[in-house]
């Protein structure tokens, strides 16, 4: 069975964390090699069917996804990216999430950093039990399977599994 991975925001070259056969990357930029799609993640969906991933991962990435836009009416940017990481999910697929948070300095020092996580943010508004995004429009389930900070304490490491509701 082959297993694919998506990478979001991966520049040139898409991370493979989950050792998998198959790889992929979007990006906002369009110089980018195969397997590379271009897309804005903070209105575009995920450009693939649904249930196509094994795992998806964000590098440094998610922090870039305002948390809400007026495009031309409101809209939860980052609740929409994470119900597109569950739609293209695979049952019992992976989320890894890799970003500088709270209160880390490293979370704010960037003027591009739109969106502060906290070590709240995915176990509260994103998990299977609490779901509080849901008031906000998400429809995914996912359960923590671990949080940790890095070493040097400036990014926070989720990992999480989408599941049935």
């Amino acid at each position: 069975m082959n297993k694919r991975s998506l990478d979001l925001g991966c520049g040139n070259n898409p991370k493979n964390p989950f050792n998998v056969e198959e790889v992929y990357g979007i990006d906002a930029r369009e110089d980018l090699g195969a397997k590379i799609f271009k897309a804005d993640l903070a209105v575009d969906p995920i450009p693939f069917e649904d249930d196509f991933f094994d795992g998806v991962t964000a590098y440094d990435f998610i922090e870039h996804i305002p948390r809400l836009i007026y495009s031309p009416s409101r809209r939860y940017s980052f609740v929409e990216l994470m119900n597109e990481i569950y739609r293209v999910l695979k049952p019992e697929g992976l989320f890894f999430s890799y970003t500088p948070a709270f209160p880390s300095a490293a979370a704010f020092k960037d003027p591009t950093h739109v969106n502060i996580i906290t070590e709240e943010t995915f176990p509260v508004y994103f998990d299977s039990i609490s779901r509080v995004a849901s008031m906000y429009g998400f429809h995914g389930y996912f359960q923590i399977r671990d949080q940790k900070w890095n070493e040097d304490k400036t990014h926070l490491m989720t990992l999480m599994q989408k599941v049935r509701p």
